[in-house]
């Protein structure tokens, strides 16, 4: 499980999106560059179980940057 999930916009144009992410896995904390294309850049070592951690940063991405998560819209 993924916990202190942080994401920041790097790049946001029409060529290319990228965000800095952050958060901790296993007490260990994992920092990587995640692509609109869904790849991850990791910038430290890769987690543990890197392709299970991967499809969760990629739910989380779906949810924050690519579903419209607005209060008060109907």
């Amino acid at each position: 499980m993924l916990t202190h999930f942080q994401f920041k916009t790097l790049k946001d144009n029409w060529i290319r999106k990228e965000w800095k992410i952050s958060f901790f896995y296993k007490g260990k904390h994992c920092i990587g560059i995640y692509a609109q294309d869904g790849t991850i850049d990791w910038k430290n070592e890769p987690p543990d179980n890197v392709d299970k951690v991967e499809m969760e940063v990629h739910d989380l991405m779906l949810y924050h940057i690519y579903e419209d998560h607005h209060p008060g819209q109907t």
